[in-house]
């Protein structure tokens, strides 16, 4: 299983989400490497697909349902959560359904 972990710095809630990241992990009973990247440029944001920080793609596929016109940029992202609110965080279950895969 390919794991990556894709942040802008600019971005406060990356290290919390690496943690989240981790705790499905562990709840999932899955060890593997997380391959950590910090997106430096807009060409990076292009290349690697990076909708915003912190973005996680398992086996090269984002978590979350992509939109229909995606803007790849050096930005901060939002989720949505299950009560409809929105987070700089993905949500737990999110990580764990998209792990499961």
């Amino acid at each position: 299983m390919k794991i990556q972990f894709l942040y802008f710095d600019g971005c406060p809630s990356h290290e919390t989400a690496l943690d989240r990241l981790k705790k499905a992990m562990q709840l999932e009973k899955i060890n593997a490497p997380i391959e950590i990247k910090e997106i430096f440029t807009q060409k990076e944001a292009e290349n690697f697909s990076f909708l915003g920080s912190p973005t996680i793609l398992i086996n090269d596929e984002d978590i979350d349902m992509l939109p229909q016109n995606p803007h790849f940029a050096l930005t901060c992202r939002a989720y949505t959560l299950p009560n409809g609110k929105i987070s700089p965080l993905p949500p737990l279950e999110l990580i764990q359904h998209a792990l499961r895969k």
